[in-house]
Formats: C-alpha cells, sequence, structure tokens
C-alpha cells in the first residue's frame, strides 16, 4: 500500500513538473513573439505607413484611416477573435491570447525604436518578416496575436468556406480597401509584406524539416520494413489490415501496411529503397505539420 501511495505521488509530481514546464515555454515562445512583432510593426512597417494582412493589417489600416492610437485597434479588433477562440478552442488559450495582445499593445505604445531603413523593399521584407516571426512564435507558445486564423475556423465550420478561402477572401477585401483609401502602390507593397509574413509563419511553426508520412501498401511488407530499418536506420510501423477488391481481385498477401515518418529530403532515398523490393508498391506520401517522441532522426550507427 506504502509503494502504491509512494508511485502515485511520484507519477502526480511528474505531471505537475511536466505541466509546469510547457507553461514556462509557452510564456518564453509567447513573450519572444511579442517583441519580435513589436520590431516589425516600430521599425519597419509603422514609420512608412505600411500594412500587413489579417487583423493586424486590418488594425494598421483602421488607425491610419482614423487616427486613433494602434494600441487601441490592436485590442479592439482582436477581442471578437478571442471570444470566438475561446469557444471553439479553449479557455487556455483565450486567456494567454489575451495576455500576448495587451503584451502586444503596451510594447507598441510605449515602446520607441530607431528606424533602420526607409527602402520601401527592405520595409515590407523584414517588416513582414519580424511580424510573421512573431505571430508564429506565439502560436508555438498556444496564442495569437492575430485572430484571423480563429475566426477562419469558426466559419469554416459554419459555411462551405474553408480556412484558406476565409483568410483570402478577408485579405483581398482588406488590401482593397487599402488601395481605395491610400493607393494602390501601398495595397501591393502591403500584399509583399503579407506574404513575407505568411510565409515566415509557416517556417516557424513547421520548422526547418518538413516531415513527410508514407504509406506502403505491398505483398513484400516485411521485406521492405526491414530495407527501411537496415538501410535508412529509420523506424516504422506495421498495420494488419484486410485487403479490398481492386483490377486483380483479392490479394490474400497484401494484409500487411508499412508506415513510415521520414523529411522532406529523405523520401527520394526512401521511396527508392521501396522499389527495389518491389517496383509495383503502392505509396502514398502527405504532410505532417509536426511530430513528437518515437524515432523520428535515425538511429546512431553503431
Amino acid at each position: 500500500m506504502k509503494v502504491l501511495i509512494k508511485n502515485l505521488y511520484h507519477e502526480s509530481t511528474r505531471i505537475k513538473e511536466l505541466v509546469f514546464q510547457r507553461y514556462v515555454k509557452d510564456m518564453i515562445l509567447i513573450s519572444i513573439g511579442v517583441i519580435m512583432a513589436t520590431i516589425g510593426l516600430k521599425q519597419f512597417l509603422l514609420p512608412n505607413d505600411f500594412l500587413d494582412g489579417g487583423a493586424m493589417g486590418l488594425s494598421l489600416l483602421t488607425e491610419r484611416a482614423t487616427g486613433i492610437n494602434l494600441s487601441l485597434w490592436i485590442i479592439v479588433i482582436n477581442f471578437p477573435f478571442i471570444l470566438v477562440g475561446a469557444r471553439q478552442i479553449s479557455l487556455e488559450f483565450a486567456l494567454k491570447s489575451i495576455l500576448a495582445i495587451v503584451a502586444l499593445s503596451l510594447l507598441v505604445h510605449f515602446v520607441d525604436f530607431k528606424v533602420i531603413t526607409q527602402d520601401k523593399l527592405l520595409i515590407s521584407v523584414f517588416g513582414g518578416f519580424f511580424l510573421g516571426a512573431g505571430i508564429g512564435f506565439t502560436i508555438r507558445g498556444g496564442a495569437v496575436i492575430d485572430g484571423t486564423e480563429v475566426m477562419a475556423i469558426y466559419v469554416s465550420k459554419k459555411t462551405s468556406l474553408t480556412v484558406g478561402d476565409f483568410i483570402s477572401v478577408f485579405n483581398v477585401i482588406l488590401f482593397a480597401f487599402a488601395a481605395f483609401l491610400f493607393s494602390v502602390e501601398t495595397a501591393m507593397y502591403s500584399m509583399l509584406t503579407y506574404f513575407a509574413a505568411s510565409k515566415t509563419v509557416d517556417f516557424i511553426i513547421n520548422g526547418i524539416e518538413e516531415y513527410i508520412g508514407v504509406t506502403v501498401v505491398s505483398s513484400k511488407s516485411m521485406e521492405i520494413k526491414q530495407a527501411i530499418i537496415d538501410n535508412l536506420q529509420h523506424g516504422v510501423t506495421v498495420y494488419n489490415t484486410d485487403s479490398g477488391y481492386g483490377r486483380r481481385g483479392l490479394d490474400p498477401n497484401k494484409n500487411k501496411v508499412i508506415y513510415c515518418v521520414v523529411t522532406r529530403l529523405e523520401v527520394t532515398k526512401l521511396i527508392l529503397e521501396i522499389q527495389k523490393v518491389d517496383e509495383g508498391a503502392f505509396i502514398v506520401q502527405h504532410a505532417i505539420k509536426d511530430t513528437k517522441g518515437g524515432m523520428i532522426k535515425k538511429r546512431p550507427l553503431h
């Protein structure tokens, strides 16, 4: 009984430590994100009257149109998105997002940075980079400072629009207003800023290595499995399955399916190893946003 109580205590302590470490990591990522977004706004976009896409772009557009301080608009425009996020995702997500948005608003209002360049191309690219990095790090921390995607998820559940469709329509309307209220040149540079920011967000969230899941159906599944383990030093998962009817009818030998996760750079080599064993193997590839645990990297050779 004492041993059981001791084990339960240790397990409870371990879980609390994991939760605490996660919160600390999230706060560090959110802090980095807020600082980088502030740099992008204060050193590049705001001094040169540039815009971005999404909720941040709408905040910048409204600030320029009304003259009211951007810090206020960042909170006001993102607030409805955060309410939606509280219902669609979680209260924890909403609270962390509120903290991140308020912190960003305060930094934008009170902190001044030296303007680095007047070159419009550099402003678009690097302003978008820093703002995108800020958004990306904040998302990695489990929060947002630009709530457009939260609203896009909500709208996609209520209508036939996908998340990508909503974001595209939102930004087209935003840039059209920018062209109408200011100039076509401003809208074009703002689009460039948005593209730089969105690509940076993808890079921060997905990392340097994009992982690919590969599913293999073959009558020589066990030989393929051994080839992957021996020649690529990668782990594999084998599923027991029932065969279906294809062009050649039911094949009782195709009762095992192999699943493997590799980086995009290793896909070609993996397919080569599969085809060495079975040129007719059925191979399906799909992108994976992120991975954790398991043997993703190659095992060390002994």
